[in-house]
C-alpha cells in the first residue's frame, strides 16, 4: 500500500507519499481500507517533529478516517467485511488501509457520506468527551469555545446548542464569525479587536462562562480564569499559545473553580473505547436527525497533502479540511 511518510521533520513538503507495508490487524483489530482522512494540528506537529505516535501506533500521520472494513482481525465480532465506518485513530490515517481496534470503530451516520465521515471522529471525540464527559456542559449554562470556527469550535457550538446551552466564540475576522452565527453561536467575539474576558461580563451580565474549551494554553490562561462563573470548569485541550504561565490559585479559590487538561492520542484503548461507546450512544443520533453535521471547509487529493497543510497552518479554513485517498 501507500501511505504518507515523514522521512525528515520540517516543513509541508517534507509530507511524501510512498510504497510502505501493508498493515496486518491484530487482536481485537479491523483492517480499514482508507477512503477519507483528515488534517489535525497534532498531525503538523507530527510533520514538525514535535509530537511522535504513541508506542505501537501506525508511524504515519492521521488521528481519523472513514472506509470501508475489509479484514477482520482475531477475535472481533459484531462488524463485518464490507462495513462503512469512521474511527479514532492513534495514527496511520493518511494511508491507503489502516489496522483499528475495534472499539475505535463507529459506523458511518445515518445521512453522512462516507468521505464526509472522516471529519468526525477526532472532533466529536475531543468535544463530547471535553464538554459533557469532564466538564459536564448543562442545559442553561453557557460555553466559551477558543477557535469558534475551527473542525473542534465549530462541532462543539453545535453540540453545546443540542442539548440547550448558551454558546459564546471566540474567532480571528468577520466572516468566520459569521460561520459560527450560522451554526448557532450567540455570543460573537473577535479576538483581534475585542477582550474576550469584557464581551463575555458584558453578554451575561457579569457571569462569565460555565465551561471554556481552550486550545491556547498558556497565553489564555489568566482571562480564561477571569472569564469563568463560579462553579466553572476551564477544558485545556492545546497549547498554541505555549506552555507555561502563572496561575493566580486565589482567583481560582475565590471562583470554586476547576481546570482539566487533556489530549486524546495517548489515551488507553478501554479509555478511547468508552468515549467512543458514549460518542456513539448521544452523538451518533443527533447527526441522524440533522441537528448536528460535518463542517467540511474543503478536500485535498492526497498527493495534495502539502497544501492542505498549509490551509490549515494558515488557519485558512472553517471546519475540517480532508484528504481524499486515492
Amino acid at each position: 500500500m501507500h501511505a504518507i511518510t515523514i522521512p525528515e521533520p520540517g516543513g509541508p513538503e517534507a509530507l511524501v507519499w510512498a510504497e510502505v507495508p501493508d498493515p496486518v490487524p491484530g487482536e481485537g483489530e479491523v483492517l480499514v481500507e482508507v477512503v477519507a482522512g483528515a488534517v489535525n494540528r497534532a498531525d503538523i506537529l507530527q510533520r514538525q517533529g514535535f509530537y511522535n505516535p504513541p508506542p505501537g501506533a501506525s508511524p504515519y500521520p492521521g488521528l481519523e478516517c472513514s472506509g470501508r472494513i475489509a479484514e477482520l482481525g482475531p477475535g472481533v465480532s459484531g462488524w463485518s467485511v464490507g462495513d462503512e465506518v469512521c474511527a479514532l485513530l492513534a495514527g496511520g490515517g493518511y494511508a491507503q488501509k489502516v489496522a483499528v481496534p475495534v472499539g475505535q470503530l463507529l459506523p458511518v451516520p445515518e445521512g453522512i457520506d462516507l468521505k464526509r465521515a472522516a471529519a468526525l471522529p477526532e472532533v466529536v471525540c475531543t468535544v463530547w468527551s471535553n464538554v459533557f464527559m469532564i466538564s459536564h456542559l448543562r442545559p442553561g449554562e453557557t460555553l466559551l469555545v477558543h477557535g469558534g470556527s475551527s473542525g473542534i469550535g465549530t462541532m462543539a457550538i453545535q453540540l453545546a446548542k443540542a442539548v440547550g446551552a448558551r454558546v459564546a466564540v471566540t474567532a480571528g475576522t468577520k466572516e468566520k464569525l459569521d460561520r459560527c452565527a450560522e451554526l448557532g453561536a450567540d455570543i460573537l467575539v473577535n479576538y483581534r479587536e475585542q477582550d474576550f474576558v469584557e464581551e463575555l461580563k458584558q453578554a451575561t451580565d457579569g457571569v462569565g462562562a460555565d465551561v471554556i474549551l481552550d486550545n491556547m494554553g498558556a497565553k489564555y490562561l489568566d482571562r480564561n480564569v477571569r472569564a469563568l462563573a463560579v462553579n466553572g470548569r476551564l477544558a485545556i485541550i492545546g497549547m498554541q499559545g505555549g506552555v507555561k504561565a502563572e496561575l493566580n490559585i486565589g482567583a481560582l479559590l475565590t471562583k470554586r473553580a476547576a481546570i482539566s487538561a487533556t489530549s486524546l492520542r495517548a489515551r488507553p484503548l478501554a479509555e478511547k473505547a468508552a468515549i467512543v461507546a458514549a460518542v456513539r450512544e448521544h452523538v451518533w443520533p443527533l447527526l441522524a436527525a440533522g441537528r448536528v453535521r460535518p463542517v467540511v471547509d474543503r478536500e485535498f487529493p492526497m498527493g495534495d497533502v502539502a497544501a492542505a497543510h498549509r490551509v490549515v497552518e494558515e488557519s485558512g479554513h472553517v471546519g475540517k479540511v480532508l484528504l481524499v485517498v486515492p
